[in-house]
């Protein structure tokens, strides 16, 4: 069943229609007071399949304007048909009799003669619009892809992995729920699903790709505007679809240099005593068991890489902006901002999880 990312849930709301300046934040929908009363939002970033920021996406927007232009044209024509057969036609009053049938009428035949008409150019249309698909789709096949980015996506209920593979003789690494990619190169992301049905959907960037569960796929596209645009799963995979974000950041070439090589270093050393205090009772708890943290000897692969963590702008798939207070709230307790999340609450007493967090602020 395929719904809209943007369906109202508590915690949750949606972009703006198709500014390519703005987006939604999320907006947490609780009472004052409440735990929930937080800063649950997103940061802007761009979220609409109508302001095209790459060259699929513009060929699909163009495909999109052709059908809405000839659909509405139709439509408009019979609203018009319908009206003036209406307004021409023989009027009765009460003794009226009924009769069975009708006779012939002289406009018969140039009526009947419109209706072929009608329908022979109703049918040219619609053969008009397949082959401006299949042309569209041809066209998003032959783009090239010399030099691409390449990287493997795996969604999971409900966050997001990226693997960048080697690029130009430098290793590859993973972040989480983001990707940044340079301006004007190839980008080929080959998809995975870790457990059920995900949709893969950057709409200022390609259109939606299913991520099947046992079957790979890939889908191509080029950023040709820098800037921050929002990805959503668009396929229900549970309760917590809806806060399954995705945000990709387009950057200059040089920008996206200096971003890849300082994601590729280890985890900074504990600058003070107290991070690492808390580095020790990360390493030593079971967030070790599901989190990788290079550098340390953390080495989970159930959750997040969180080696550079404070680098990226939500926690939990768009959940919550990433700051110490929410960082520290999520660990507390992260089914109270998403239900059913396979994230367990953290077991620190509250000076221990204090150090804790101090620690993985540190991890820019």
């Amino acid at each position: 069943m395929r719904l809209s990312p943007a369906i109202s849930l508590p915690r949750v709301c949606r972009p703006t229609r198709d500014h390519p300046a703005a987006v939604a934040p999320l907006v947490a929908v609780v009472m004052p007071g409440s735990a929930l009363a937080q800063q649950v939002a997103q940061p802007a970033a761009a979220h609409s399949a109508l302001a095209a920021a790459g060259v699929q996406a513009a060929r699909i927007g163009a495909l999109w304007n052709l059908t809405l232009i000839v659909c509405t044209l139709v439509f408009a024509a019979v609203l018009i048909a319908v009206l003036v057969v209406l307004a021409r036609a023989p009027r009765g009053d009460a003794r009226t009799k009924a009769v069975a049938g009708r006779a012939a009428m002289p406009g018969d035949g140039l009526a009947r003669r419109y209706v072929i008409g009608a329908t022979a150019l109703s049918v040219l249309l619609l053969v008009g619009l397949v082959v401006a698909d299949v042309l569209t789709d041809r066209a998003l096949s032959r783009l090239p892809s010399t030099d691409a980015l390449h990287v493997e996506m795996t969604g999971a209920q409900w966050w997001w992995q990226a693997r960048y593979a080697t690029d130009h003789g430098q290793p590859g690494f993973v972040v989480a729920n983001e990707l940044h990619v340079p301006v004007g190169r190839p980008v080929i992301v080959s998809l995975k699903a870790a457990d059920v049905i995900h949709t893969f959907w950057v709409p200022n960037l390609h259109g939606k790709k299913d991520m099947l569960p046992g079957i790979d796929s890939t889908i191509e596209f080029r950023a040709d505007r820098p800037g921050l645009y929002r990805g959503q799963c668009a396929e229900f995979c549970g309760a917590e679809h809806a806060l399954m974000a995705l945000f990709v950041t387009a950057d200059e070439p040089a920008d996206y240099a200096r971003w890849s090589a300082h994601q590729r270093a280890d985890a900074a050393p504990p600058a003070s005593p107290l991070a690492l205090r808390g580095r020790q009772l990360f390493e030593a708890a079971d967030c070790a068991q599901c989190h990788t943290v290079r550098g340390t000897s953390a080495t989970g692969q159930i959750g997040p890489d969180l080696t550079h963590l404070m680098s990226r702008r939500t926690i939990a798939a768009g959940t919550l902006v990433n700051d110490r207070a929410n960082l520290e709230a999520w660990l507390r307790n992260p089914q109270q901002f998403k239900p059913e999340t396979s994230m367990p609450a953290a077991k620190f007493s509250a000076t221990d999880l204090e150090t804790v967090v101090t620690w993985l602020t540190t991890l820019n």
